[in-house]
């Protein structure tokens, strides 16, 4: 636990903490910035005055004392310090944040499952790192189960998830945040929806950088993203419909993006999902945590995904293949478009294994979101898939170096904005193909 030279410490809800809340409370009346309330120390009722922020460690020892401590609406301000504590965040529209994403970290130290987990509905978790956990670094789900969540959240710990027991967590948004160095997934939600996870990087994760799993329909988008050195980086299972990934970087992984169907979770078969605009390049490298299924150097796999549409993608460097489309045990893959994208100088561009009935199509033409369907026009013919050499062997997710500094949020003392109404308008049809392997895509056109 991180305390600070000089932390007074808001402790639970004893003296010191109504000394701090009565200072604050005041000084809110007088106009100035309450560091730790402006609402009193128990119950549940709503609190009457403007949200409060909670500053740590000015206030509050961790992170967790905290989150406990804040009511919805409220900022919990974390400064720079590392922070060995995983936090559990319950309550609803807090938004979590961090005034430095590189100087703020929450560290696992190899011991810890979960960096953050968000069951509060419309909570935030933003410009902050999160590192060496044995599971997850940010989860965001609708599971409040803790011994589930040891696992990860989702797969056979529970073979599949009951859904109606744990309904999806509705509304979650993670932005700024680096994840680097963790067991399973960076930023990883699931169970959960009409989300947005933006502006983050997440490396060295030893299943995928960033996971989108069961729901159904999802009304999340995931953009501007960059996701390297993982076993996969991005990774997209049984999760449906209003779901959109937009102009991200995924370079350098082992596998770059997956949309798979699988019975271990709830809510197969995966379908309706849209890429655009997104740079998935260089997805061969062995200096990554290896996948436990053994997969290399492809640029995006779809195992038993359905009625998915890739278009206006930059897909290069791949040495298995750029784009492959493949049948799973019990899930077909069908009526997926790939139209209008740049796949070159990969091992080979584009790979169908699935039934050659199944309605699969590669073609030239872009194709809009809106309608899913391109132009009228032939549909390309593809290779079969061949045999592929054995992946090279990957290292541990432990011995990986640390994250690069990226840009933090442009005004961290600006007023928080909880998970509300989100993903918001949606515009796939605005991303652009991009024309440099090397770069950040640049976002819709005209922004």
């Amino acid at each position: 636990m991180m305390g600070g030279p000089g932390a007074t410490g808001c402790r639970g809800r004893g003296r010191t903490a109504r000394r701090v809340l009565v200072t604050a409370l005041v000084g809110a009346l007088l106009g100035g910035l309450g560091g730790c309330g402006g609402h009193p120390p128990g119950g549940d009722a709503a609190p009457t005055g403007p949200p409060a922020v909670l500053d740590v460690p000015g206030h509050f020892r961790s992170i967790q004392a905290a989150v406990d401590h804040a009511r919805p609406g409220d900022t919990v301000l974390v400064h720079p310090g590392e922070y060995h504590e995983s936090v559990q965040l319950r309550t609803p529209r807090v938004v979590l944040r961090g005034t430095d994403r590189q100087g703020v970290v929450v560290d696992g130290d190899f011991r810890r499952a979960n960096g953050i987990t968000v069951t509060g509905a419309q909570s935030v978790v933003e410009n902050l790192t999160v590192r060496h956990h044995l599971a997850n670094g940010v989860l965001f789900t609708g599971v409040t189960d803790e011994r589930l969540q040891q696992h990860g959240a989702g797969g056979s710990g529970y073979n599949p998830l009951d859904t109606v027991r744990f309904p999806e967590l509705n509304g979650f948004r993670a932005s700024y945040v680096t994840a680097y160095g963790n067991a399973l997934y960076g930023i990883y939600a699931f169970d959960a929806r009409a989300g947005v996870i933006e502006h983050s990087y997440a490396s060295g994760q030893a299943d995928s950088g960033i996971y989108v799993g069961q729901c159904h329909p999802c009304d999340t988008v995931v953009r501007a993203n960059e996701v390297e050195h993982n076993a996969v980086g991005i990774e997209i299972t049984n999760a449906s419909e209003n779901l959109a990934f937009l102009g991200n970087r995924v370079a350098r992984n082992r596998v770059g993006v997956t949309l798979n169907s699988n019975d271990v979770e709830a809510l197969a078969p995966q379908h309706g999902a849209v890429l655009a605009g997104n740079v998935i390049v260089d997805d061969n490298d062995p200096a990554s945590p290896e996948q436990a299924d053994g997969g290399f150097g492809i640029g995006v796999g779809v195992g038993g995904g359905t009625g998915n549409l890739l278009t206006r993608n930059l897909v290069s460097g791949n040495s298995a293949a750029g784009v492959l489309i493949s049948d799973v045990q019990g899930h077909p893959a069908g009526a997926n478009l790939v139209a209008g994208n740049r796949i070159t100088g990969n091992g080979v561009d584009e790979v169908l294994a699935a039934g050659p009935d199944a309605g699969n199509c590669f073609t030239d033409q872009p194709a809009t979101a809106a309608t899913g369907t391109a132009p009228p026009g032939p549909c390309l013919p593809v290779a079969a898939a061949a045999a592929q050499p054995p992946a090279p062997p990957g290292v541990s997710f432990r011995d990986l170096p640390p994250a690069p500094a990226r840009p933090g949020m442009p005004d961290p003392g600006a007023p928080g904005v909880p998970a509300v109404g989100l993903p918001g308008p949606v515009s796939p049809d605005a991303y652009p193909l991009p024309t440099d392997p090397g770069a950040v895509p640049p976002g819709p056109a005209g922004s």
